[in-house]
């Protein structure tokens, strides 16, 4: 299921306790293409989400989805059951308490140094530091590798803007009038972000 991110709120349980949650717009998705091994080399389900304006839809992609909905977002996936283009796929997949793996974007944080992007501990706040505290330290030397940087060397650099999975996340709520699913826990990316749900 593909959905856009959107708030975080808390959650009570049925024994009462309180539950950090992420409300996630999901769906619905439109079947926009069945892949066959005999026409395309491999089976898959091609779907579409979201809306676009036909303004902004290239003449190709308007050819491939005329007589469907006009959407922003297509993913494939292993096909399951006899489904078929233009069939639509809603939040009613999910049950509360089913467990799903969450995947998106990270927040990009840009330039970080190594205490923020890697934990490392920074120098001592004694004996007279004044200026290093959150610096790298040595880094090794001419002695090893020729007196160069190795590759995968921990160092300050871009953070952030990266695909992360957030695995067993639990659905607490199910609403399929609003096409609306919120599950336990944070999730990656900002408000607004596009977010891929597998159970």
């Amino acid at each position: 299921m593909l959905g856009t991110k959107g708030r975080m709120t808390q959650v009570f349980d049925e024994a009462g306790v309180v539950r950090a949650a992420t409300v996630i717009t999901a769906g619905p998705l439109t079947v926009t293409q069945v892949k066959t091994d005999e026409k395309d080399g491999y089976k898959a389900l091609q779907v579409g989400f979201g809306a676009r304006k036909e303004s902004s839809v290239s003449q190709p992609q308007r050819g491939h989805l005329k007589d469907l909905p006009l959407v922003r977002h297509m993913a494939e996936y292993a096909p399951e059951g006899d489904a078929k283009r233009g069939d639509i796929i809603d939040v009613s997949i999910f049950a509360p308490g089913d467990v799903v793996a969450v995947s998106a974007i990270s927040k990009g944080k840009g330039f970080q140094g190594v205490v923020k992007r890697h934990g490392f501990h920074g120098g001592p706040r004694s004996h007279g530091q004044k200026n290093k505290e959150r610096a790298p330290g040595s880094i090794g030397g001419g002695g090893r590798a020729g007196g160069r940087v190795v590759k995968g060397m921990r160092m300050g650099g871009r953070m952030g803007g990266e695909r992360v999975t957030v695995k067993h996340l639990h659905v607490l709520q199910v609403d399929v009038a609003t096409n609306t699913l919120i599950i336990s826990g944070a999730v990656p990316g900002r408000p607004g972000t596009l977010v891929e749900i597998r159970g």
